[in-house]
């Protein structure tokens, strides 16, 4: 290939590039793309209520605790 030919290729993808932005700006993005709605969130405050006294209790279950089933004497109970 020539110098000419080497800038003319040059030239002619740059022009397809630039039509080619025009081109998908005008398709694909529209003014109803472009607008993006979002939920409106509260703010935290550092205010905490308490919770319920029916769940929550001195007298209620703490799951917490081990729980043991029954004697546990055996030290090595896998073997025989």
């Amino acid at each position: 290939m020539k110098q000419k030919d080497i800038a003319l290729v040059l030239v002619i993808g740059f022009m397809g590039l630039v039509v080619g932005l025009v081109v998908s700006n005008l398709l694909f993005n529209t003014k109803a793309n472009r607008q993006l709605k979002s939920d409106v969130v509260t703010a935290i405050t550092p205010e905490f209520n308490t919770p319920d006294k029916k769940y929550f209790n001195g007298s209620s279950i703490d799951p917490t605790q081990i729980i043991r089933i029954g004697d546990n004497s055996n030290q090595t109970p896998f073997n025989q």
